[in-house]
């Protein structure tokens, strides 16, 4: 028997319902595997503010560096829209504290969804990519200067920044499909020139077995879309990672579908849901629980090197699905605790 310690960020919105269920399917593994979870809550986010004046108290962040692994609900909402600290600034902050430098997030589609897909069948059949987005540089934490009549966010990569990023990216790649698309716009910024620069230095120095590719970003929207199956391993920068994996999440049909883990290269990792806070619909029950359940998966296999757990877990998803189980954003009538019951039915 093994025990470890997870800290929970519920967050704002539909976070602390999600968190509850991706909870239980931990607890539930925890019981078929002999393992022991201790759970701690702690607040983030808009919470946070409310509660302390600060998006990421410092208690927070001393039980997540302290923690074996960190799973986090969402944050946000139109409520601190206008106020003077924002939630964002709590996930900012902790990923910057915990040095996460590398988000990864599958796009996996799962056969009984594929004709809830708002692409054809055909198209996304067999879709299975894994995006490596660089998560602590770029305009999102260059400095940030705001007047009346401008304003500028600064986009500052460091060649150690691309290197570390690009070689877990290419290392994935060589257990998967051996490709790496890398994606940039270096036609038009020296960031991006940079990037490839350094991108193709790397493969050629120590990863010349794997395919490379590099694709401009305004391209890449439009192929991941036309011809998703093309794709293995993407890599890209912060913020045309966020944007790109937005926009792979509704391959499958609904946002509430997508997991990711943030991770460094020691110290505890960050496992979340890519959806929002959805504030419309939180506290009705409604919101999808499966990115949150598979998001422990990748937990228990990125955050715990527990692997035959986390394919438990993932199959017990697949096997909901197939059963016919749905929430509302995939056609179906079950809620939030509904949905996660029909989960750990399986596992």
């Amino acid at each position: 028997m093994s025990a470890f310690n997870i800290v929970l960020l519920p967050g704002d919105g539909v976070g602390p319902e999600v968190t509850a269920q991706a909870r239980a399917a931990l607890e539930a593994v925890g019981k078929r595997f002999g393992h022991t979870f201790a759970f701690a809550s702690h607040h983030i986010g808009g919470v946070a503010i409310d509660e302390t004046g600060e998006p990421l108290p410092a208690e927070t962040l001393e039980a997540c560096q302290a923690a074996d692994a960190v799973f986090l609900g969402a944050v946000g909402g139109p409520k601190w829209d206008l106020a003077p600290k924002r939630p964002e600034q709590g996930l900012l902050g902790i990923r910057k504290a915990l040095g996460l430098y590398a988000n990864i997030r599958p796009t996996l589609m799962h056969k009984p969804l594929l004709d809830h897909s708002p692409l054809k069948r055909e198209i996304v059949e067999g879709v299975d990519m894994l995006v490596f987005r660089e998560l602590t540089g770029g305009s999102y934490f260059g400095e940030k200067k705001q007047s009346a009549t401008e304003a500028s966010d600064l986009c500052l990569y460091t060649v150690g920044e691309i290197e570390r990023i690009a070689r877990k990216a290419f290392a994935a790649a060589r257990a998967r499909r051996n490709k790496v698309s890398s994606v940039d716009k270096a036609n038009v910024m020296a960031t991006s020139r940079l990037w490839r620069e350094t991108v193709i230095r790397v493969h050629k120095a120590e990863f010349s077995d794997v395919e490379l590719e590099h694709v401009l970003i305004d391209s890449m929207t439009m192929h991941v879309l036309r011809n998703p199956r093309a794709y293995d391993v993407i890599v890209t920068e912060n913020m045309f990672g966020d944007i790109l994996t937005d926009e792979l999440s509704a391959l499958g049909g609904s946002l509430g579908l997508g997991a990711s883990a943030s991770l460094g290269d020691a110290g505890p990792g960050i496992f979340e849901p890519v959806h929002g806070s959805a504030p419309d619909i939180a506290g009705r029950d409604l919101a999808n629980p499966i990115g949150a359940v598979l998001s422990a998966a990748m937990l228990l296999r990125h955050g715990l090197k527990l692997n035959a757990e986390a394919d438990a877990l993932d199959e017990a998803v697949a096997n909901a699905l197939e059963s016919g189980a749905r929430t509302r954003d995939l056609g179906g009538e079950l809620g939030c605790t509904q949905m996660g019951a029909a989960i750990l039915a399986h596992i």
